[in-house]
């Protein structure tokens, strides 16, 4: 099979972010498929150029993988309005940059953002080919539950195109249990939407790899490391960490670390210094091959978002390597993520936006090593037998061939 895929946000082994379409492609070109990719100029989290752009588009190989690099306007670090100039920029240059790509028995569309999958679904339309739109989160709907989107107008744009992507794409993928019953109650079939859980890399992620390379770096080697890994955004609720670190900052045993980047995280910078939290570390963005090593250098693991109830609904990825990587999740998130970390006893549940259980929740958990490791041993032993990328991936390529061999 040749299958396109239209992602903006599509990430390299050599960028920060998540790789998941990387992978996917590499395991198509190890069963004899190809998945060429159509991917922005930009990193998602940086805001920066991932390649010197000539023209509309520019094409790249990356470990045997074909990445097109459409144009995108630079703003995806501004306000939410040049936000989305942005995203329309790269929906029209990605449609362009589509049709120099011959030889497509499928095209596979991703959201968020929205208006990318506009553009997959008008190139399989145009060529009459299968349309798998992948749900990764509900748009419009978390940026209406956060706040995000208000103009009526954008919020009732951004319902029709949902529902119109429905209606029209071949099949629907999603990676939450909870996307498929969102969409049954939006009157979709429910034969056409098929739950494949992202699961994560096993063997990248193992108990095995040795983090303290990252603890010398940041000068934490007898510390209680408390990581967070992930986007700097609106939606992560880094505040409340910041609120619980000064409940802590008297405990120079224990320490915060943030990797990763995003539109918040100058204001978050900003705000710890004003706090004075000298127990909180911003260590930048790694690249997602350096992501084990860093995930391996801690002792327990933050997942955290706002306490909106469309929140519920997700299955946040760094959650699936912390528990890989067998280490405890401490888990500021309810819903079915709260319903994963409980069901393997991996880690220990915070209500969102609560600075104060949580700082009492870490600390109770600095005092006990034990309790910690058994979590991060119950973690890894569940993910291994549920979540193993491996078996979601076969998953993935039967979906796909079920829908090629339809046509």
């Amino acid at each position: 099979m040749n299958i396109l895929l239209i992602n903006q946000a599509f990430v390299s082994p050599d960028e920060p972010g998540h790789t998941r379409h990387f992978e996917l492609a590499k395991f198509l070109q190890s069963r004899g498929h190809e998945l060429v990719i159509v991917a922005s100029d930009l990193n998602y989290q940086t805001g920066q150029r991932t390649v010197v752009r000539k023209g509309i588009f520019t094409e790249q190989i990356i470990d045997g993988v074909r990445v097109l690099r459409a144009y995108i306007y630079p703003a995806l670090h501004r306000s939410y309005f040049w936000r989305i100039i942005s995203f329309f920029s790269f929906m029209f240059s990605s449609v362009w940059t589509a049709f120099q790509v011959r030889d497509v028995d499928l095209i596979l569309g991703t959201t968020p953002p929205i208006f990318q999958a506009v553009s997959a679904w008008f190139v399989a339309w145009i060529r009459r080919k299968p349309f798998l739109l992948e749900v990764r989160d509900l748009w419009p709907e978390f940026g209406v539950s956060m706040g995000v989107l208000k103009n009526p107008l954008m919020i009732g744009l951004g319902r029709w195109l949902e529902k119109f992507l429905y209606a029209r794409a071949t099949h629907i993928l999603v990676n939450s249990p909870a996307y498929k019953d969102y969409m049954i109650g939006k009157g979709v079939h429910e034969s056409k939407v098929t739950f494949i859980a992202y699961g994560t890399d096993i063997e990248m992620f193992n108990p095995s790899v040795d983090g303290s390379s990252i603890r010398a770096e940041l000068g934490l080697r007898d510390k209680f490391v408390v990581l967070y890994a992930g986007a700097l955004g609106q939606a992560n609720d880094i505040d409340t960490i910041l609120r619980a670190a000064e409940r802590l900052k008297s405990n120079d045993k224990i320490h915060f670390v943030l990797f990763g980047d995003g539109k918040e995280r100058p204001r978050l910078q900003n705000e710890a210094e004003r706090m004075n939290l000298s127990n909180v570390i911003f260590a930048g963005v790694r690249p997602k091959k350096d992501m084990p090593r860093v995930v391996a250098s801690a002792d327990v693991c933050l997942a955290i978002l706002q306490d909106i109830p469309m929140f519920r609904t997700t299955y946040p990825n760094k959650v699936f390597d912390y528990m890989a990587a067998g280490r405890a999740t401490v888990l500021v998130i309810d819903g079915i993520t709260r319903q994963l970390i409980e069901d393997s006893y991996g880690g220990a549940y915070v209500q969102p936006n609560d600075d104060q259980q949580l700082s009492e929740t870490i600390l109770d958990l600095s005092k006990n090593p034990d309790i910690v490791k058994q979590m991060g041993l119950n973690a890894r032993e569940y993910l291994v037998k549920h979540l193993d990328r491996r078996d979601k991936l076969n998953e993935t390529l039967d979906l796909l061939m079920r829908l090629v061999k339809k046509t």
